[in-house]
């Protein structure tokens, strides 16, 4: 028996909240974490403090999922064909990203947003994409070790509660050796908490995104 593979086409879902004032504006691109939807992002990249001046978009994984609670949900990866996977879904972004650009006025800042799983996803698409961020912000989830980490990712948000028992504090300094090894220009931020959002972790987002 020999198995093959063949392009198929699958359709993808994003969210989009236009920036509150005219004119071009920045674009910041979110990713879920496992079990979640684009739902849930979207409404996280909506409560970090200036964000209203940004084009909002969440983007939903492809592959869909049920959580152990028997809620809908979807998933950037699984563990089968990891290398497809990781093609068709920075294939996928960079698609997204080409489409509001070719729709509304766009400026040439772009900022993507992670938050546990989604936080591979984002490191991919900085670092394997088309379009080159100006910055990371990745909660709750750690770099893909696969990943060559340089330059080409923007400068980094690396963020973990506090409690959080999914990204421990080992892999959070793991990740900004890397960071650091790689001449990456970051900033680490610990805020009390467990895996999840909180208001510390929003206004700590906040400052970063509004950097200069």
């Amino acid at each position: 028996m020999e198995a093959y593979t063949i392009q198929s086409s699958v359709r993808g879902k994003y969210l989009l909240r236009l920036p509150s004032h005219p004119g071009p504006a920045p674009l910041l691109a979110g990713f879920h974490g496992y079990g979640q939807t684009a739902e849930d992002e979207f409404r996280l990249l909506c409560a970090i403090p200036g964000s209203e001046c940004w084009f909002c978009c969440s983007i939903e994984a492809l592959h869909s999922v049920c959580t152990t609670a028997g809620n809908p949900g979807a998933s950037w990866m699984s563990s089968r064909d990891r290398e497809h996977q990781i093609e068709e879904n920075v294939h996928y972004v960079d698609g997204v990203i080409e489409r509001i650009r070719a729709l509304y006025a766009v400026n040439d800042s772009l900022s993507f947003h992670g938050y546990s799983q989604g936080t591979g996803m984002a490191s991919r698409a900085a670092l394997l994409g088309r379009h080159r961020a100006e910055r990371l912000m990745l909660l709750g989830g750690d770099i893909p070790p696969e990943l060559s980490v340089s330059g080409r990712m923007g400068r980094v948000h690396l963020a973990r509660g506090s409690r959080d028992r999914l990204y421990s504090r080992e892999r959070h300094e793991q990740d900004a050796a890397r960071l650091q090894e790689g001449d990456v220009s970051f900033v680490v931020s610990e805020f009390m908490g467990g895996h999840r959002v909180n208001e510390a972790y929003l206004k700590a987002a906040g400052e970063f995104l509004g950097s200069a």
